[in-house]
């Protein structure tokens, strides 16, 4: 019965960020919502079942942009807050593809960590919920866009954690595109090194990017061989499957780095979104009834959650 009950908060908590993205690019006239598609299963996943991270009291409310870090501005503060107490148990998330925020944001609320109202901050001046997130937007610690820098940070925290014997993983999230970029060739060929087996890499695999299919663009494939081949160990999962994205976490460390690569569809449970593609990379709206036709789908979605 606990199994049944997980997967029926994280599918609650997978829907809620689909939903709130599509609330949110309605009232601002586009957003991620490809993005949202494809990771919200993945998202869920990672902060219902995976992630290891302190308690919250509360959900917090986000704090104004503190300015640039300096020796002189001490009120300077990071978005890990959101993740609670952090410790040498404790994991650490890394968010890559920083396009994804808005959805990050999104899973933040859904799992009772970032306030909803805070949401109403994204992308204004002075506030720390930024459509790109930095070091300093909620559930973010490092600067991570442009794309592919990510992963390098993540590895760097890793080696630190596995010479200081802390039993924290450092989890990064990816996209499938950062992968067409020499920086995560040499992150791989790092922790296949140093036997970084600390580390748990999730790969939004849905074969989109800004300027259409990955594919077109540059093959990155066959992407599972490609990692194993650098030293990678690879679990190839339905993204959409809640067991399946959470099974691989539990997997005993066998002093290789594991990568996820979680097979999605960017118009998962938003069929109305299948008819911009391939140009999926960012929802905007062709006129008038496109957009009455998504808010359609957005009532559809809260009478089923009423």
């Amino acid at each position: 019965m606990a199994q049944v009950h997980w997967k029926t908060e994280a599918q609650r908590q997978a829907q809620g960020i689909r939903r709130r993205v599509l609330e949110h690019s309605l009232k601002n006239d586009g957003g991620y919502m490809s993005q949202a598609c494809s990771s919200a299963e993945l998202l869920a996943v990672l902060y219902h079942r995976v992630l290891r991270l302190g308690p919250l009291a509360k959900p917090l409310m986000p704090r104004p942009f503190p300015g640039v870090p300096s020796p002189h501005n001490p009120g300077y503060f990071l978005g890990n807050d959101f993740h609670g107490p952090t410790s040498d148990q404790h994991d650490r998330f890394i968010l890559s593809p920083t396009h994804y925020s808005l959805v990050l944001y999104a899973a933040l609320i859904e799992a009772g960590r970032l306030a909803p109202e805070g949401l109403l901050e994204f992308n204004k001046d002075g506030s720390s919920v930024e459509m790109i997130g930095a070091e300093h937007s909620p559930g973010m610690e490092v600067m991570t866009g442009s794309l592919g820098q990510g992963l390098s940070q993540g590895v760097g925290m890793a080696l630190g954690r596995k010479l200081k014997g802390a039993t924290g993983r450092v989890v990064v999230m990816m996209s499938d595109g950062e992968f067409q970029i020499g920086m995560t060739w040499e992150a791989v060929q790092f922790m296949a090194h140093h036997r970084l087996d600390n580390v748990l890499v999730f790969v939004d695999a849905n074969q989109q990017q800004c300027d259409g299919l990955v594919s077109s663009v540059m093959t990155i494939e066959p992407l599972e061989q490609r990692l194993k081949a650098f030293g990678a160990r690879v679990a190839v999962v339905d993204g959409h499957d809640l067991g399946a994205l959470a099974r691989p976490a539990s997997l005993r460390p066998n002093g290789k780095p594991l990568f996820v690569i979680a097979r999605t569809d960017p118009c998962h449970g938003l069929e109305l979104l299948r008819r911009n593609a391939p140009r999926l990379h960012y929802l905007r709206f062709k006129g008038p009834d496109d957009k009455q036709a998504y808010q359609q789908v957005l009532g559809a979605w809260n009478e089923e959650g009423n």
